[in-house]
């Protein structure tokens, strides 16, 4: 049977590009009861462009002006949701780097039955990036990825693309009036606060050929924040520990620096013994959730004190320069590489170290499933800041 879809087009000054992308999405659904709704916040003639166009398009078309950018992208694909015709809905940028003819892969894996999203991924195998433009540009969506993945490394751990704006939807599976979206990244939003089944297909990510791209400085820095705003109990638990290690390792520093020894062998032995406490607590207070699924506590310890030495090994001399050549405190200077070191710190655990074992049988996960959460005095308060920082319209 044939699935009802709306595809929602959210549009910034794509005029230029609409003719063309009504016209393919038209063809990738040939047979399919499907609409095009477009919400617009364009400050040039989009609107009336889609309204031209729609005439001649063979699906009906719909486009919604809004008069306040609400939310900016995010705001209009959730717009887009609650008005949309049909309850599998297809979001897509209006700029033809999402290609159109990806539209039935979606809907074909969508259709086998078992999942709520289908995501067009630019990263899994037969996907391709490209379309990027620049390396800056590429190393920045990787990064952003990277991150992300490791602030919700269980909900996005079969997500190889959460930044992608080219997926299908089933509405009925979300809670829309409990999406608080902004900027540009609707999809980590909905991964984030609704329990969805997600699966992806290969997408080629085409070069953008009119208009200019929406991406900027500011654009990123609401996206950092939208996302403090959807993670902030794993990762200010991380850096609270990260935070107590430190201090350690500057009053260790201090007391052996006071009794005379030199600033490099007290920094060393200040990082040894914190990188050893700092495993354990993350172990109880950050990371207990995901260590059913994965390896021993012995390799988790192997792979953190080896990483967390060789981040060390980088640290240290980077901090010796920089008290040797700008002559500034050694306390300091380690403060300083302390903070740069957090957040590689806090990738390579969420990303590696806690990482679910691959290949883990049905009954391993079943049993898995069935060992009861830990229910401490500090798991309780913990559970307690995580559904408080997923609680919609936090901070």
């Amino acid at each position: 049977m044939r699935t009802a879809v709306t595809i929602i087009v959210p549009t910034f000054n794509e005029r230029e590009n609409i003719a063309e992308l009504i016209a393919r999405v038209a063809a990738a659904l040939a047979g399919r009861e499907a609409e095009i709704l477009v919400v617009d916040d364009s400050t040039d003639d989009t609107a009336g462009e889609v309204e031209r166009v729609s005439a001649g398009a063979g699906l009906p078309v719909r486009v919604i002006r809004r008069t306040e950018n609400t939310g900016g992208l995010g705001g209009a694909v959730a717009l887009g949701l609650s008005e949309a015709a049909g309850d599998v809905c297809i979001v897509m940028d209006g700029d033809l780097q999402h290609p159109p003819e990806v539209i039935p892969q979606l809907l074909s894996r969508f259709e086998q039955g078992d999942v709520d999203i289908v995501a067009a991924s630019r990263y899994m195998g037969g996907g391709d990036s490209r379309g990027l433009g620049t390396a800056m540009r590429f190393g920045v969506s990787r990064a952003a990825t990277w991150l992300t993945k490791a602030m919700f490394p269980r909900r996005l751990a079969t997500s190889t693309d959460p930044m992608t704006g080219f997926f299908l939807v089933d509405r009925q599976s979300l809670d829309l009036p409990g999406l608080r979206p902004q900027g540009f990244k609707i999809l980590l939003e909905i991964l984030a606060r609704s329990d969805v089944r997600i699966a992806e297909v290969p997408m080629e990510f085409s070069e953008r050929r009119n208009g200019t791209s929406k991406a900027s400085l500011r654009q990123g820095a609401t996206f950092i924040a939208h996302l403090t705003r959807l993670r902030f109990g794993k990762m200010s638990l991380f850096a609270l520990i990260g935070g107590i290690g430190a201090v350690a390792n500057l009053a260790i520093m201090w007391v052996l620096t006071t009794m005379g020894m030199p600033y490099i062998w007290a920094a060393i032995i200040g990082a040894e013994v914190t990188i050893v406490g700092n495993f354990f607590l993350q172990e109880r207070f950050v990371f207990g959730d995901m260590r059913p699924d994965a390896r021993g506590v012995g390799a988790r310890f192997a792979a953190s004190f080896t990483f967390n030495n060789v981040e060390a090994a980088l640290r240290i001399p980077i901090m010796a320069l920089m008290v040797e050549t700008w002559h500034i405190s050694s306390v300091l200077a380690t403060g300083l590489s302390l903070i740069v070191a957090f957040f590689a710190r806090f990738l390579f655990h969420s990303l590696f170290v806690y990482a679910p074992r691959r290949g883990r049988s049905g009954a391993d996960a079943a049993s898995a499933a069935r060992e009861p959460e830990p229910d401490t005095a500090a798991q309780r308060i913990i559970r307690a800041i995580d559904a408080e920082a997923m609680r919609p319209g936090e901070l």
